[in-house]
């Protein structure tokens, strides 16, 4: 079981380009058109069986919002960071 976070540890470690929602980290990726980000999201997911650690994905239009957090300890992990990390290298 991976440990939550304190605020500080999220805030210095978290890139410029998600942001803190709560318990959640969140981005929201933009592109040129709406198969572009279809298939951005086929990437997050395969990426996130692969790590057997699961986003929130909303598809809108030329859009999609990536939201991650460890459900079970109850917050932002270093499973979080590694996949938005993970995430941002396939965008």
């Amino acid at each position: 079981m991976a440990e939550v976070l304190s605020n500080d540890d999220v805030d210095a470690k978290l890139s410029d380009e998600w942001n803190r929602d709560g318990d959640e980290i969140v981005r929201l990726y933009e592109f040129d058109d709406y198969l572009d980000g279809v298939a951005f999201a086929a990437k997050v997911g395969e990426v996130a069986e692969e790590e057997f650690h699961h986003p929130e994905i909303t598809i809108r239009y030329k859009k999609v919002e990536v939201r991650l957090t460890s459900h079970e300890e109850g917050g932002i992990t270093e499973k979080d960071l590694r996949l938005a990390d993970l995430f941002d290298a396939e965008s």
